[in-house]
């Protein structure tokens, strides 16, 4: 038994979020649908993190267990055949070891970080291009003032404050490691790094982020609003449009061949 690993990046807006459901219009349904038929046995994958409806990715890590022997590079073309456009396989690779021992790498739990970019279009006048690709925003944004507010959130902290009422968390307290936003013409990119994220706290976290960009809050609301750990007191839950997981950060050791990603590629 061999444990493939790989990277699988998506368009988001064509699929009802990343995990496997009924109708059968997932990503992870078509990325196992693929796999089937190339390899004509069913296997199992288990991704670094699920996403929602809407939310894309550069690079999703996944791995799965099977007997079949294939190069790591049979494993990116075969499955993009059987895929549609907007799901692709960018690189596998094949792991030496034993799948069963407790230290073997798993894309979920040998993960130490995962780093997220929010798009947002920030102009008068939404774009028809950047539709379902950036979020939008049509007040003026300060960036300066958002830099500002976002030092007390780095570090050990409870994101109560953040979290979607419906997220399945064992526990609120996270390891912020960085983040930056910075402005490129028309969009700003928010980049949070963190050693996991509760359900929606990417979203939160941008929509209270405009909000004092928009000058509706100063810039120690977010570290006051961190304190509460009360979500009420936060903003609403900003559109999903924007949003990229972008990198799944994992030990040197299993030599991954990683991407190195440009969140503006595209723009």
């Amino acid at each position: 038994m061999k444990r493939i690993v790989i990277g699988v990046q998506y368009d988001g807006n064509a699929w009802q979020g990343y995990q496997k459901q009924p109708s059968g219009l997932t990503v992870q349904d078509k990325l196992e649908e693929a796999l089937e038929k190339f390899a004509t046995v069913k296997l199992a994958t288990t991704c670094a993190g699920r996403t929602d409806a809407g939310v894309h990715a550069l690079e999703q890590v996944v791995h799965f267990d099977t007997e079949l022997e294939r190069e790591d590079h049979a494993w990116v073309r075969a499955a993009n055949a059987f895929l549609p456009p907007t799901i692709s396989v960018r690189w596998a690779k094949q792991l030496e070891g034993d799948p069963t021992a407790l230290d073997f790498f798993h894309a979920r739990f040998s993960a130490h970080s995962r780093t997220y970019h929010y798009v947002l279009h920030n102009h008068p006048v939404r774009s028809a291009l950047l539709a379902g690709r950036a979020g939008f925003f049509f007040r003026p944004l300060d960036v300066e003032l958002m830099q500002q507010a976002v030092e007390p959130l780095i570090g050990w902290h409870d994101f109560s404050a953040f979290r979607a009422a419906q997220c399945q968390a064992k526990s609120p307290m996270k390891l912020m490691h960085d983040i930056k936003i910075r402005q490129q013409g028309e969009l700003i990119v928010f980049t949070i790094t963190a050693s996991a994220f509760l359900h929606h706290m990417v979203r939160n976290l941008v929509g209270s982020l405009v909000y004092i960009g928009s000058g509706r809050e100063k810039p120690e609301w977010l570290g006051q609003l961190l304190e509460s750990k009360d979500r009420t007191q936060a903003a609403p839950t900003f559109m999903p449009d924007g949003l990229y997981l972008a990198r799944v950060g994992y030990d040197l050791k299993w030599q991954l061949p990683q991407e190195v990603d440009s969140p503006l590629v595209w723009f």
